[in-house]
């Protein structure tokens, strides 16, 4: 087998590769979650550091909600808008041969808003509901909501300190503290990690343009 050496993707394939892989192992565990697990089964990873947790949300990145049956379709359709939009910036800069680093940060957020719109989009017409069973992929009677009202599935915990706030702490005092807490997916650190890597980078990603 002969290997040639000198292939190299260019910006755009780099691009659609990070989006399609991406894609490809949140998909993956979603439904692996989904057809291994009933709702809020967890298995511990690495003792009580690194938690599989299955939990699902209407709304928004690690577990935030969005108004109601009405917000989830807003929030759907504003999330198909808005990969669109994001997906024409990543063409344009891909035109413009912008920053390798700052179209893989692009990419690595288009790649993660698309796996949770897949969810949203989806999941409710294809699978059965996960209260009290494990849910059925393609179940004979239909899924569990309509289209745009699937629930993102979520199973990222790490509640690495566990506490309680001060006494004397406002508003939380005596409370119990988990960090971190939130529930999340492959496609929230996907954009997660998007976002990071261009706050760290940006002068790099952002150089003036020398004028004469």
């Amino acid at each position: 087998m002969i290997i040639n050496k000198n292939l190299k993707l260019n910006l755009g394939q780099k691009a659609a590769l990070i989006v399609f892989l991406v894609l490809l192992i949140d998909q993956c565990v979603k439904i692996w979650i989904k057809t291994h697990m009933m709702l809020g089964e967890e298995y511990h990873v690495l003792g009580n550091w690194f938690i599989i947790h299955f939990t699902e949300n209407n709304g928004m990145a690690f577990g935030m909600e969005f108004g109601g049956s009405f917000g989830k379709l807003l929030l759907s359709s504003f999330r198909i808008f808005a990969v669109g939009g994001i997906g024409w910036y990543l063409v344009h800069l891909i035109k413009t041969k912008a920053h390798t680093g700052f179209v893989i940060s692009i990419a690595l957020i288009l790649a993660g808003a698309i796996g949770n719109i897949l969810d949203s989009v989806f999941y409710g017409m294809i699978f059965s509901d996960s209260y009290f069973q494990i849910a059925q992929l393609f179940p004979a009677n239909g899924g569990y909501s309509s289209f745009l009202h699937g629930r993102v599935v979520d199973m990222l915990y790490f509640p690495i300190l566990k506490g309680h706030f001060p006494g004397w702490f406002p508003i939380w005092g005596s409370e119990e503290f988990i960090f971190f807490r939130p529930v999340f997916n492959i496609a929230d650190s996907s954009i997660t990690i998007g976002v990071i890597i261009i706050l760290l980078f940006q002068k790099q990603f952002f150089k003036p343009e020398n004028k004469i």
